[in-house]
């Protein structure tokens, strides 16, 4: 049996062959046929003025930013065969999904609490087949992508997206989208415990509350659950790939 000193001590000697994309805390290299482009929540809920968190309070001035940087990188990845994968977050119309009193959902969720406060808005916030549920217009999946529906923080939970993702022979997978310190890094969390390598592209993703989220949850991914990068790096990175 081999001791650790005798093993690689970087990941482009474990897996060579791959693209390497610049990050913190170290490269990480990047085939496209294991990897996914991860885009979560990219909704009107998230993204748009008079979705739920605009009317929740939550300031989304960055989301117009941050809609761009996702459609360089989806972009870039669709070119290198990079699969693009879609979340959608949200219930049934009748928010049976959403847990009722009997779970923590439905006394931490920000869109029921709002509703509950303003009844005007019941039925319309993070409802399947709404507005508010839909994916922005600029982000729309086009052929081969994945869109997979999910009824909490994380993807993981309740859903396809393990097995979606093994059947491909997917390891690595690269985040983008609203909010980074919400379902970006719940799903990413839960992606490092699943054996995952996660590479987050943080001027591709805007927390919901305070700047500093947005930092903290920067810090987490970079010190114990994957790697940061940037929407160009990545973009550079996998062009370069060879073509699979």
């Amino acid at each position: 049996m081999s001791s650790l000193r005798d093993r690689p001590q970087s990941m482009a000697q474990a897996r060579p062959g791959a693209v390497m994309l610049p990050a913190r805390p170290e490269a990480v290299p990047l085939s496209p046929n294991d990897t996914a482009l991860i885009v979560v929540d990219m909704q009107n809920a998230y993204a748009s003025p008079d979705g739920y968190l605009d009317k929740a309070g939550f300031d989304i001035a960055g989301a117009a930013a941050v809609i761009g940087q996702i459609a360089q990188a989806t972009e870039a990845a669709r070119s290198a065969g990079v699969q693009v994968v879609y979340f959608q977050n949200g219930w049934d119309p009748d928010y049976v999904e959403a847990g009722g009193e009997g779970s923590p959902n439905w006394w931490k969720s920000n869109a029921l609490k709002t509703m509950r406060e303003k009844p005007e808005l019941e039925g319309k916030l993070l409802a399947k087949g709404g507005w508010d549920y839909e994916l922005v217009e600029a982000l729309k999946p086009q052929s081969g992508d994945i869109v997979i529906q999910k009824p909490r923080y994380s993807a993981f939970f309740n859903t396809s997206l393990d097995s979606v993702l093994r059947a491909r022979g997917i390891r690595n997978l690269v985040f983008v989208g609203i909010a980074t310190n919400v379902c970006v890094e719940s799903t990413l969390r839960d992606a490092f415990h699943l054996e995952y390598f996660s590479v987050m592209l943080e001027d591709a993703v805007h927390q919901a509350g305070p700047a500093f989220l947005q930092e903290a949850t920067v810090y987490n991914v970079e010190k114990f659950f994957g790697w940061v990068s940037n929407t160009a790096d990545f973009c550079g990175a996998i062009r370069q790939a060879p073509p699979t």
